[in-house]
Formats: structure tokens, C-alpha cells, sequence
């Protein structure tokens, strides 16, 4: 899970960025546990140095977080992007508010283990149970909220997932060595966000090609759901209690949120499915130093060093997207969208204007006249069997999915071949090792590069690329120009 102990002293020692949210350092003199980077003036002596794999790990050992580097505000682990297993898919799962809305039983029902074995797991890989990681979780939240809005403490507790204003203060105390009130007093700055509105800020490691990648959603904005200035994304929401709109503008280091939500508990699920939209999570210097070194596309990853590769926001949305986009150009998919949106989706209330509507369940999808999906024939049945498997919950394509199964599922559908399950497989359960190989752009792309075309060749170029054939996708449609 982590670096080797002499690593990550090299790492605290040199104070390296890259390593923060990779692991916890937690220095025995002081009691407190900080980023690899921690700007602190006196540098923990080695002996004093002990290492965790989370936050939760390093709290259940008797430390609080450092007020001076704020560990809990750094990037999540680029470890759950990669990571198929039933720990990452946990790990991504209690990332979007899964144990406190269904607690540990239901948590471990959605990855069909006991509630005993995925304890054992998580312990022995973590350092701390699914109860105690999604208590970090929320003592995290809690802060930002406290720190950025002018939520009472009644309305930051329940925003985020605790079930009682008690234990919401005992856990900022016991973490923060501070009261609610102290947190608030020590960071406030005269502004206020906009009534009702909750901001946050989302952050990356760095660099980071936010041209491209709000470019690329952009392009891709479906009328009344999705709105691209150039300068901010906004979008509607569809979350577990309720709906809301979410606009996105990128900061110094960081993604500036802003959230107007029909219920604050969607606060952590909402932050999570914006993070995984813009891919904030990744190590773009680990993607490129394993893709820049590769003959066929180093030159090209190298002149984009941190490209991302989007997510979703919704899983059964990622499958409507990639079947409306079966051999069609990015905008006549997005026209076709945009005629199902209107139709399909339900209304949401945007205090700026211009959303006025959320991306249609897979439910209403599946349930749709066929004047609601303007599509061929074939491809309509395709999309409402998929939908169907996906709304019944056959079909699972959340963060919480297994990759493989789903993509099985997918394929088993009559019309869904395997450049859809791998498009799918890229933005809705963001796997970075998805290739979607016989995509007509990637091959054009190789084309370009001097490398055959067949399908022989392009999987045997692209297995060099592994785990980030994703990544590369992105990489050779940039060098397009276009769609």
C-alpha cells in the first residue's frame, strides 16, 4: 500500500508534494500527523517517524491531524483509481457516502462479502475498519464546511453524514484538538458564499491540463443539463436525497465548488462525483513517466504532461452517452442527448439559470417511447436492454463495481460490443487500464504515428501501456485536433 519506510522518509525529508495522499506520517514527539510535505520549520527526527496508509489509521493510533499542513485536505490516493480489487472497490464506495447511508451491513452487501471479512480486509491493508475510515471521511468534510461556509454547525454535522450534533463535536475535538467555533474563528475572512450555496475546494496534484479536460466535457455539454463558458462547467446533479447543480472553475492548485443542493447530506456524494469527473485523484507523474518512455507515444504524453482522463458523474449516464455515440460525431451525439434530456429528465431548480433539467435515470430510459430515443432501431433496443440491466441492478456500473463483471454484462446485451463496455469501463467505473482499441480515432491516431492499424496491432503497440491505456487513449485523440 505504502512506500517502504526508508521511501517515505526520503520523501518527508525532501518534502515531496507527489507523495501526499499516498501515505500519512505520524511524528510520536508532537502526537500529530501531517502530509509528506508539511512546510513545518523542524523536521520530525526519523525515529519519531511512523508511517500510515490513511488517515483513519493514523487517528485510530492516537494522533491529530496537523494544523499547519491540513493532511486531511490532500488529494485522495491515486491508489483507488488503479486498484480493482474488493478493498479499492470499498475504498471508493465509502469515498461516496456508502456507510452513512447504508452503514457497514450495507456496504458490505453491495460487495456480497460479510460484514466481518471486509472488516478484516480493510484493517489489514488500511490500518482501520469501514467505520473509522468513514469517520475521517466526515471529519474532513465537516472542516471545509466549517472553514468555507456560513453553515450552522446543526447543518455542517448533517452534511456531512454525522448522526448527531454530539458526536460531530466529539470527532472535530478528538481530530482537530479544536471546538467547531475554533475552526471557524481561525479561518475566517469576511465572505460569504452566496445563500444556500456550499463551496468547497477540490484539490489536485499538480500538473494539471484543465484546457483540455474542460474542453473536452465541454464539447460534450447536453442543452439544459451541462453548461461550458470557457471558463466555468456547471451541470445538474442527480444524488441520493434529492437534486442539485454544481459549478466547477479551476484555482490555483485546486478546483473551486460551488454546490446548491435540494438536501445538504448529498454534500459528500456530490464532491466525490465532481472529483472523479475531473480525474483529481491521479498521479499524472507516474502516467507519464511510465507513457513518456514509451517509443510509439512518449513524444506525444510529453508535451501533455498532465492530461486527465474525464469520469462521469453517473454510471448508467456514461452507457447512455457511449451507446448515443455509436458512430456518430460528437455533436450529432450531443444534439440526440439533448432531445432525450428534454424528454426524459427531471427538473431541477438552478438559481443562475440555463440548467434546467437532470440526465434521465436508466429507469426512465428503459421505460421510454421510442419517439423519446431518436436513434436506429437496433440501437434503441440495445440501449433500453442495457438500461434495464442497470436499473433492476443486474447490471452495476457505479464506483463500487466490478470491472470485469460489468464489462461481461455489457457486452451480453445484443447491440453493445466492446468499444462501448470499454468507453464505459473509462468514464463510469474509471478504470485507467480501459482501451477502447478499435475506436476509429485511436487508430487513426497510430496511423498518424506510423504504427499499423489492424486490431493486432494496435493491442499488441497498446499492451506497453499498461496500467494507463486509458490515459493514452486521451493522449493520441488530443494529437486529432479535433473530435
Amino acid at each position: 500500500m505504502i512506500p517502504s519506510r526508508e521511501q517515505c522518509i526520503r520523501a518527508c525529508e525532501s518534502r515531496d508534494a507527489r507523495f501526499d495522499g499516498w501515505f500519512i506520517v505520524g511524528v510520536a514527539s508532537t502526537g500529530i500527523y501531517c502530509r509528506p510535505s508539511c512546510p513545518t520549520p523542524v523536521q520530525p527526527k526519523p525515529k519519531n517517524m511512523r508511517f500510515y496508509a490513511s488517515v483513519a489509521a493514523a487517528q485510530r493510533a492516537g494522533f491529530r491531524a496537523c494544523k499547519r499542513c491540513r493532511p486531511d485536505a490532500s488529494p485522495g490516493s491515486p491508489e483507488w483509481n488503479t486498484r480493482a480489487d474488493l478493498v479499492g472497490r470499498a475504498m471508493r464506495l465509502i469515498a461516496d457516502g456508502a456507510v452513512d447511508r447504508d452503514g457497514v451491513p450495507g456496504l458490505a452487501r453491495r460487495l456480497a462479502v460479510s460484514d466481518r471479512h471486509l472488516n478484516r480486509l480493510l484493517i489489514a491493508e488500511l490500518g482501520a475498519g469501514p467505520l473509522a475510515l468513514a469517520r475521517a471521511q466526515r471529519a474532513q468534510t465537516a472542516r471545509v464546511l466549517i472553514e468555507t461556509t456560513a453553515m450552522s454547525f446543526a447543518e455542517v454535522a448533517l452534511a456531512a453524514g454525522f448522526k448527531s450534533i454530539r458526536q460531530f463535536n466529539d470527532t472535530i475535538r478528538e481530530v482537530f484538538a479544536a471546538r467547531p467555533s475554533d475552526l471557524r474563528r481561525s479561518h475566517a475572512n469576511g465572505t460569504r458564499p452566496a445563500p444556500g450555496a456550499v463551496t468547497v475546494r477540490l484539490p489536485y496534484r499538480r500538473p494539471y491540463d484543465a484546457v483540455t479536460l474542460l474542453r473536452f466535457l465541454g464539447d460534450r455539454a447536453v442543452g439544459g443539463v451541462e453548461m461550458w463558458d470557457g471558463v466555468t462547467f456547471r451541470r445538474a446533479l442527480a444524488l441520493p436525497h434529492g437534486r442539485g447543480v454544481v459549478a466547477l472553475c479551476r484555482g490555483d492548485g485546486y478546483f473551486a465548488c460551488v454546490l446548491q443542493l435540494d438536501s445538504i447530506a448529498d454534500t459528500q456524494a456530490a464532491v466525490q462525483r465532481c472529483r472523479r469527473l475531473l480525474d483529481l485523484d491521479a498521479d499524472p507523474v507516474a502516467i507519464t513517466d511510465a507513457l513518456g518512455a514509451d517509443p510509439v507515444i512518449g513524444a506525444v504524453v510529453s508535451r501533455r504532461p498532465g492530461l486527465r482522463s474525464p469520469g462521469a458523474v453517473d454510471g448508467a449516464e456514461a452507457l447512455v452517452r457511449a451507446v448515443v455515440g455509436q458512430q456518430v460525431s460528437v455533436s450529432g451525439a450531443r444534439t440526440v442527448l439533448g432531445r432525450i434530456a428534454e424528454r426524459l429528465g427531471e427538473p431541477v431548480d438552478d438559481p443562475d439559470g440555463g440548467l434546467t433539467r437532470t440526465f434521465p435515470s436508466a429507469a426512465a430510459v428503459a421505460d421510454a417511447p421510442d419517439s423519446a430515443l431518436p436513434m436506429p432501431a437496433a440501437r434503441r433496443r440495445a440501449l433500453r436492454a442495457a438500461c434495464q440491466l442497470v436499473a433492476t441492478g443486474e447490471l452495476q456500473l457505479d464506483v463500487g463495481a466490478d470491472r470485469d463483471a460489468a464489462r461481461r454484462g455489457l457486452i451480453g446485451v445484443r447491440g453493445i460490443g466492446q468499444w462501448t463496455a470499454e468507453y464505459v469501463a473509462m468514464r463510469a467505473l474509471g478504470d485507467p487500464d480501459a482501451f477502447p482499441g478499435t475506436d476509429l480515432g485511436v487508430r487513426q491516431a497510430l496511423t498518424r504515428l506510423g504504427v499499423g492499424a489492424s486490431p493486432r496491432e494496435v493491442a499488441g503497440v497498446a499492451e506497453a501501456w499498461r496500467p494507463w491505456r486509458a490515459y493514452a487513449t486521451h493522449h493520441l485523440w488530443n494529437t486529432l485536433g479535433g473530435d
